[in-house]
């Protein structure tokens, strides 16, 4: 779904006092909770300041998880995309169920048992340090290019609401979340997100309460629905249709372990929790969470369909994005309730406050893990890392802000970052997913796999972008109807089923034509075949060292290679070092006695 074009010309609602209070409170209790930990907190070493002195509880951190996850781009797509093309998308809260077991099996062992507080530090004691700058600098390019957007579509809907120039409320809305973040640390992130999860699940109730009532109940919204065919389940395996139940459910099982499983940020909020078990917890309390939003969200798309299903408000050129639907419902029911228009804006920017905020706090973590922290002194205080920390956040914060900037005038940079996280996000999880369940991989393959994959996937995913961007590719949707406008307009649309471009469609390279919920399932099978495959013959004396505790513990049982291996562990070069030295200091105290 792409909501890089959500502008709200045609929406006219102006904010009441009410609108304004709730909106106001949530800033000015974020920025109380970032002063809270940030003079209370003891945010005076690094452990406390990214990982919260390992002291976190579950709940705190599931709720976060849940939040952190949910951005204003999914409260305004998902519901969209559901009024398109139907409940399909809902596959994603059931293949949640695999990703969080074997998160909690497969990838959260190893993470823990090496305690890294950069995901990628990982990739460098599984392989080298080459394959850890190369990742790390993938997420950081990716990160850098998605917080922008992340920031602009829920300020370009509050300026329209409040009739305030964007480029007031941006610096405005950054800064609180630089102030908070940069102060509490990963304490402050994680209890504003729990703030602010209560906000949007606040704002989706109110708007799926409103929406029932006013398209008569829900057995009339399931009706409506189902008249449709938008309950409908395609099983066909053909990889060029949009929303199959394979394609869908592969997709969104990738994206999900791309999320849970070796995202920087679930990482390390994983390893802020002082036990297992506590992990275990906040995983599950993640799955409820995600369940319950996923279900309010599929509800708000056939409820806005059960209002529109006779005049579609696109079609009937109300709008002029698809992407418009949701805000248009909201602003022309939101009369009816008041303070709903503040709720449902101040939801938005929460979901957006919760994405910004955890990014740049795992952004900091990860970038001075492995860029900076090779170049500290071994003698650098605690305190001089945290506010190194600091500084690298407030200049995160400032790079997005800046950004947003450049997006407002440049529509094209949104749809090249989704286009850059699906380049990105398959090769990523190969490289995770290979290192922790193939011990015969080894550093060449794990580099040679990455880069291939990239390639493949960028020339892929171009040239399907190329072509959608020039109308000669388009997926089709649902039907829709404006038999019911005011304008007695008597058009009944099966969808958005033809291209407009100049090509041929049948002429289009078919890898082209692969619908995007297999990217990443494709960057992440190039990454791990190949690299199994170069591994294979390009295995050498040193590779028969296997550090096990960087091995997934479900596959010891079948790898002599682990059982045989050394132990190691990530303080072992210390510890060498440490040796060394004491060495060194005896024989210059033999030397001196004698």
């Amino acid at each position: 779904m792409n909501v890089s074009d959500v502008s709200f010309e045609n929406i006219q609602v102006t904010f009441s006092w009410m609108d304004y209070g709730l909106f106001l409170a949530m800033l000015s209790l974020s920025v109380l909770i970032g002063l809270y930990f940030g003079f209370c907190g003891h945010q005076d070493s690094a452990d406390e300041y990214l990982l919260g002195g390992k002291k976190m509880s579950a709940i705190p951190i599931g709720v976060s998880l849940v939040a952190s996850n949910i951005s204003g781009i999914t409260l305004l797509g998902v519901p969209t995309d559901i009024y398109r093309f139907g409940i399909t998308y809902y596959l994603y809260a059931l293949m949640l169920i695999p990703v969080c077991i074997l998160t909690y099996y497969v990838y959260i062992p190893v993470f823990y048992k090496l305690q890294v507080v950069s995901a990628f530090e990982y990739l460098m004691l599984r392989f080298d340090r080459k394959i850890r700058l190369l990742s790390s600098g993938l997420y950081t390019v990716n990160t850098l290019l998605y917080l922008p957007i992340v920031v602009y579509i829920p300020a370009l809907a509050l300026a329209q609401a409040t009739h305030i120039s964007i480029h007031y409320i941006t610096p405005v809305v950054c800064g609180v979340c630089i102030v908070y973040t940069t102060m509490g640390g990963l304490k402050a992130v994680v209890w504003t997100d729990t703030l602010q999860f209560v906000v949007m699940i606040g704002s989706i109730i109110g708007v799926f309460y409103q929406g029932v009532n006013v398209a008569g109940g829900i057995e009339n919204v399931w009706k409506r629905a189902d008249e449709s065919h938008r309950l409908d389940f395609d099983f066909d395996i053909d990889p060029t249709k949009r929303d199959t139940v394979l394609a869908t459910s592969i997709g969104t099982l990738c994206m999900g372990f791309c999320y849970a499983s070796i995202n920087q940020s679930f990482v390390q909020k994983f390893l802020s929790l002082p036990t297992k078990k506590d992990i275990k917890k906040s995983i599950i309390l993640f799955y409820i969470g995600m369940l319950f939003i996923q279900t309010l969200v599929l509800g708000i798309g056939l409820v806005m369909y059960a209002k529109y299903y006779e005049c579609d408000p696109f079609t009937a050129g109300k709008i002029k994005k698809h992407d418009q639907v949701l805000p248009y419902y909201v602003m022309e029911v939101a009369t009816l309730i008041p303070g709903l228009a503040g709720l449902f804006l101040s939801g938005i920017l929460s979901a957006a406050l919760s994405t910004l905020s955890a990014c740049m706090n795992s952004l900091a973590a990860s970038m001075y893990e492995d860029f900076v922290s090779p170049f500290v002194p071994a003698s650098t205080g605690q305190k001089t890392i945290s506010n190194i920390l600091k500084f690298m956040v407030v200049m995160i914060g400032l790079i997005s802000t800046l950004l947003v900037y450049v997006v407002e005038h440049m529509g094209s940079i949104v749809p090249i970052n989704f286009a850059l996280s699906s380049i990105t996000n398959g090769p990523l999880l190969g490289l995770f997913t290979m290192g922790m369940l193939f011990p015969v991989a080894n550093s060449k393959g794990a580099m040679y796999g990455t880069m291939l994959s990239i390639a493949i996937m960028t020339f892929i995913i171009g040239g399907s972008q190329i072509h959608q961007f020039k109308g000669n590719m388009e997926y089709p949707a649902k039907p829709v109807s404006t038999i019911g406008c005011a304008s007695n307009t008597t058009i009944t649309s099966p969808g958005s089923s033809h291209s407009t471009g100049q090509t041929n469609e049948d002429d289009i390279f078919v890898l082209f034509k692969i619908t995007h919920y297999y990217y990443t399932f494709a960057g992440a099978m190039i990454t791990m075949g190949a690299g199994v495959i170069i591994s294979y013959f390009t295995q050498s004396d040193t590779d028969s060292k296997v550090n096990p505790d960087a091995i997934s513990p479900i596959v010891h049982w079948m790898s002599e290679k682990c059982q045989r291996s050394t132990k190691y562990d990530k303080t072992h070069e210390m510890q060498v070092k440490e040796a060394e030295a004491l060495m060194s200091q005896t024989q210059i105290v033999e030397k001196t006695n004698t």
